[in-house]
This record gives C-alpha cells, sequence and structure tokens, in this order.
C-alpha cells in the first residue's frame, strides 16, 4: 500500500493543477495510419515465428481494435507518442505530442495482461486530448485504485521492427524490453543503453522499463514498407 500511494503522490506531483487540453497535439489524423501498412508494421516487432501468431491491433478513432486474431498470447500493435514514459526522462514525456513517432512492439502474454493495459490507457487519454501531465496523473490514479492491473513480475516486448520511428532521432537498435518493476539502472552497473543493458524509462517505479540492443540480429522490415521498394 505505501509503494502504490507513493506513485500516486509522484503522479500527482508531477502533473500539477494546470491541464492544457489539447494546446499542443497535431490533428488526430497525422496519428492514423492505412490498417494494411499498419497491420504489416505491427508484425515487423517480431520474428515471423511469433508475429504470425500473434493478435494484432491498429488504432482507430476509438483507441486500439483487434485486426487480427492470434493464438499464442502474444499482442502486436504500433505504438504512438502516447506511449511515452511516465515519469522519466522528463524530456521523454513530451513525445505525446510526436505524431510522426511509430514503435512497433509485441508484447509477450504477461506483459499483455500488464502493460499493454497502461499503454492503451495513455492512448485514450492522449485521444481525448490530456495533455501529458494529465496523463501521469491519470495513470498514477489508476494504478493506485486498481484500475490497471499490477505489474509485479517481469514481462517482455520485442522491437525488431526496421521501420520504427522513436522520435526525433528515428530508428534505434533492434532491442528487447523488459519490464521490470521497482529496477534503477545502478542495479544493472549504470550501463549506457547504445552498449548494453539499461533502464530507460521510469526508473524506480513500477513501471520501470530495461531496453537490451540485440547485436548480430538483422532488424525486421515490414512486408508493407519492401513492397513499396519493389
Amino acid at each position: 500500500m505505501k509503494t502504490i500511494v507513493a506513485v500516486l503522490a509522484l503522479g500527482i506531483c508531477v502533473a500539477g493543477t494546470v491541464l492544457a487540453q489539447g494546446s499542443k497535439y497535431p490533428p488526430l489524423s497525422e496519428y492514423m495510419m492505412e490498417p494494411e501498412a499498419e497491420i504489416a508494421l505491427a508484425r515487423s516487432a517480431a520474428p515471423e515465428n511469433i508475429s504470425a501468431h500473434a493478435t494484432i491491433k491498429v488504432l482507430s478513432a476509438d483507441g486500439y481494435k483487434v485486426a487480427a486474431q492470434g493464438d499464442n498470447g502474444f499482442v502486436c500493435l504500433v505504438m504512438r507518442g502516447w506511449s511515452a514514459p511516465n515519469f522519466s526522462p522528463a524530456r521523454d514525456r513530451e513525445l505525446v505530442y510526436d505524431a510522426k513517432l511509430r514503435a512497433p512492439i509485441c508484447f509477450d502474454p504477461v506483459a499483455s495482461r500488464t502493460v499493454l493495459p497502461m499503454k492503451e490507457l495513455r492512448t485514450k487519454l492522449g485521444m481525448e486530448g490530456k495533455d501529458t501531465d494529465a496523463i501521469v496523473r491519470d495513470v498514477a490514479m489508476a494504478y493506485a485504485k486498481g484500475e490497471l492491473p499490477k505489474m509485479e513480475a517481469v514481462a517482455f516486448a520485442y522491437m525488431w521492427s526496421a521501420d520504427q520511428v522513436l522520435g526525433p532521432a528515428g530508428a534505434w537498435h533492434p532491442h528487447m524490453m523488459i519490464f521490470a518493476p521497482y529496477y534503477t539502472n545502478k542495479m544493472l552497473g549504470d550501463n549506457a543503453c547504445d552498449t548494453a543493458p539499461c533502464v530507460a524509462d521510469d526508473s524506480g517505479t513500477p513501471f520501470a522499463l530495461i531496453v537490451v540492443p540485440v547485436h548480430g540480429v538483422t532488424a525486421i522490415k515490414s512486408k508493407s514498407s519492401a513492397k513499396q521498394k519493389q
């Protein structure tokens, strides 16, 4: 209970009192994709033996909807800027306003049950025009009230797409995402993210995220982008 209260308090502290609804958001249409291209991009997040059997979700005007039902417990989708960190690093929280961000990801069965609901809530709040501070506040409150599942176990996700656009920097290494509640980078040795596993987002919170660059593995091109180059 103390931990939940601390998270809620942090969320409220970060949020402040001013809610500038939709003041910086581009039009919603700029976040959208053609369904066929979005499905192909989502599948490029993981090796085909995983993504071919995964549930695929695409973004609609009402949030993420199932476009293809899978049978292996994985869920693949293309995250937008609304899936930015909840608390830290602070600069990355502003990615909610980047309509060009496209982050293909395949959540494993555990992450599909625990992490994905939080990402979908962030998306819903962003689509409603909530600013980054309001999103942080509402996510923290939902978690504290038990409206979001507890993140009490390690979970994984693939982000191997060659077509990812992770903000102004564009693509990054193909990498694994490890959702490790309450981890800090110090616990891993204060590593640099480009060369070794590091805690990249939300250090020390229930939403802490470790990224592990995958070296020596060819990033996966989406079939949609491959067709366009033929």
